[in-house]
């Protein structure tokens, strides 16, 4: 994906042209919608950051981030149904890993472009 840069130089959209000429459709956008919604909480976000590094466990990612397990097990299960993560039972644990790191891509462009302005 090429960058885009405004007049000024900077990121922007102002030159953007679609990567494919044909418009999404409503479905479409809809599932894109339903998937940025799902990755729009803090914690999940931190739990995508934590997957990108590796496979977790719900205990590891409990201890990293400091949450209580029965919430992220919560969030857990809605990035589960959203198609961001997916769990592999080995003996009694569920073992956590992103779906696909295009999505890890979406999470960190969005953190880096919030510390950008401060």
């Amino acid at each position: 994906m090429a960058t885009v840069t405004g007049s000024d130089g900077r990121p922007g959209l102002a030159e953007c042209t679609p990567a494919s000429p044909a418009r999404p459709s409503p479905a479409v956008l809809g599932d894109a919608g339903d998937l940025l919604r799902a990755l729009a909480a803090p914690v999940r976000i931190a739990i995508v950051l934590q997957l990108r590094e590796g496979d977790r466990c719900v205990h590891e990612l409990v201890d990293t981030l400091d949450v209580a397990q029965p919430l992220i097990s919560q969030h857990l299960r809605v990035l589960k149904t959203a198609g961001v993560v997916q769990g592999e039972r080995r003996g009694r644990e569920v073992v956590y890993r992103l779906a696909d790191d295009h999505l890890a891509h979406i999470v960190v462009d969005a953190v880096a472009h919030v510390q950008e302005g401060k």
